[in-house]
């Protein structure tokens, strides 16, 4: 595993990643802050391109908690069918809906603590929403994340956790906001678990990463 990059290569890294791109973005379509928490939620073991197809009709009857609650059980799972566990993810999404048209007046909350408490909800979705919705500079860490993260050396970690915490202690502050997007988008279509595509990659002359591709 690469030693952890030191501070001005880390620098240099994020600067490269907000030159390619200012502003990035996360690839679950949303219109809210519900649709986001729902989309993410639905988007556990499933590709966003997969949610997305199936919340475009979806989100037009169900934007809302009430809404939601109001297409049924049934009605929500005639739209995910095709997103994997399903109907597990329906039930949480049902229940959720009803928790926050109970508990918090049909809003969804913004604190971490008040987003796990909800159904389905796990300290990654809960700081997707935080970062992308809030914009609070909380790192979602996923598999490309983790990966990355370890690959190259800017935050090393045994467990998603742990890589969590790196994150926050290593990336500069003016980047803390973006870093989870750079990264994730940098794992899903450059440096990609089987084969990273090393000769476009926009840092590989600051990644210790060994096995570098042609």
């Amino acid at each position: 595993m690469p030693a952890q990059l030191d501070y001005p290569t880390i620098c240099e890294v994020f600067r490269r990643f907000q030159m390619s791109e200012p502003e990035p973005r996360g690839e679950l379509e949303h219109v809210n802050a519900y649709t986001l928490l729902v989309a993410v939620a639905l988007s556990a073991q499933a590709t966003d391109k997969g949610v997305n197809r199936a919340t475009e009709a979806l989100f037009k009857l169900a934007d809302t908690p009430e809404k939601m609650l109001a297409l049924g059980e049934e009605g929500l799972i005639g739209h995910i069918r095709t997103i994997g566990l399903y109907r597990n993810k329906a039930r949480y999404v049902m229940r959720l809906s009803q928790i926050l048209v109970e508990d918090f007046g049909g809003e969804v909350p913004s604190s971490r603590a008040a987003l796990q408490s909800l159904p389905g909800v796990g300290r990654k979705t809960a700081n997707v929403v935080l970062n992308t919705w809030w914009r609070i500079p909380a790192q979602a860490v996923d598999t490309h994340i983790f990966r990355v993260a370890n690959r190259t050396g800017i935050a090393r970690g045994r467990d998603v956790a742990a890589v969590e915490r790196a994150l926050e202690d290593q990336v500069p502050a003016p980047y803390q906001l973006h870093a989870h997007h750079w990264l994730i988008l940098h794992g899903r279509y450059v440096c990609k678990a089987r084969k990273p595509a090393c000769a476009a990659c926009l840092i590989r002359d600051l990644c210790d990463f060994e096995e570098k591709t042609i």
